[in-house]
Parts: structure tokens; sequence; C-alpha cells
């Protein structure tokens, strides 16, 4: 029985010896806009003022209006297309993609059609409507409505250094292509993110 409280007693202060040496993180909420700069990468500050410049651009461009006025006042539709990253570091270039999309959408002068997993899969239900769906109720085959112009894009970095620093420069490029001709209806760049990363010196 001592046997047995000994034991227990060990597994309790181990326990806490455990607790005590890995404490829990300190969490604060911030505003969504508040620029926070950790590590020097890529980070949610960097496509905001990427995609605001990029979408202002857009927006704003004299092709963009020529391109509604030759369809007659009609909004030419957009399919979005790829945004690669050929960076040197690990940046989720969908986040660029969809914010323009949705802020381009919303300004109301050009429409979107999916692309992609969800043209796929809106695809797959329409087929299986075929078969499993009422006749009244079933959504027609080719149907869909055809995109007038392709968005793209390309992130890409250039990196220098010298002892403990670094320079880290960002090139954001988009365009939208015409599907027929594939002549450019717009494009732009933007490389106003230029970060100055000082690595602390370690005595050895």
């Amino acid at each position: 029985m001592k046997k047995a409280f000994g034991l227990f007693g060990v597994l309790v202060l181990l326990a806490s010896c455990s607790s005590s040496s890995s404490p829990a993180p300190s969490v604060s909420r911030v505003p969504a806009e508040e620029q926070i700069d950790l590590s020097g990468y890529w980070n949610d500050t960097d496509v905001r003022i990427v995609c605001e410049s990029l979408i202002n651009d857009c927006l704003n461009s004299p092709r963009v209006a020529q391109a509604i006025a030759a369809r007659g006042g009609r909004r030419p539709v957009v399919l979005v297309g790829i945004f690669r990253n050929d960076s040197a570091e690990h940046i989720d270039t969908a986040i660029i993609a969809s914010t323009m999309e949705v802020t381009i959408f919303n300004s109301g002068k050009l429409d979107f059609v999916a692309g992609g997993r969800t043209r796929l899969e809106l695809r797959e239900e329409r087929q299986d409507q075929q078969t499993n769906a009422s006749e009244d109720t079933a959504s027609r085959l080719a149907n869909e409505t055809g995109a007038d112009f392709l968005l793209t894009g390309t992130v890409t970095s250039i990196i220098d250094r010298a002892a403990n620093q670094t320079v880290r420069t960002y090139f954001v490029f988009a365009e939208m292509t015409d599907i027929e001709t594939n002549a450019r209806m717009w494009m732009a760049q933007n490389s106003e993110i230029k970060k100055v990363i000082v690595q602390p010196r370690y005595r050895s």
C-alpha cells in the first residue's frame, strides 16, 4: 500500500514538473488591420497592400472601361486562373486571387464564373441531376456562361544577403487575357513590399 502511494506521489510530481516547464502560450487579439512583422516573411499586411494596389489599378483601367463599352455595357465575364508562386518561400497565392476576385466582383464592373474544383463539382452535380432530379428541376447541360477573360498572376521575390542582414523584395504581377484572342486586356505589377531583416549577432 505504501508503495502504491509512493508511486502515485512520484507521478503527481512528474506531472507538475512537466506542466510547469511547458507554460501555456500568451494569446492576445489585435485589430485585423494592425501591421505585425515577426519573421520578415510574406504576411497578411503584404496581401492587403498588394491587393489594394492591383485592384485599384484594374478598376480604373481605361482598357476595362473599353471592354465594357465594346460589349454594349454588358459586364465582361472573368475566370480566375492560376496565381503561381515563383518566390523562394511558401506563399498561399489563392488568398491573393480570391481577394482580388471578391473585391472586383463587388465593384459591379466585372462578373466572374467558377473555375477549378468548384467548376468540376458543379459539372458533376449537373450530370447527377440528369438521372436523379425531376425533369422540371434538373439544371440543363451545356448552358454555362462562357468567360471573356482569364485572370492570372505570379509572385516572385529577390533576396539579397550580407552578414546578418537580409533584404527581401516581392514582385506581384497580375493580368487579364482575352480567352478568344489571347490579347492582354489588363496587366499590372506591384513591387511595394520590400523588407530589411537584421538578425541578432551571437557571441561565441
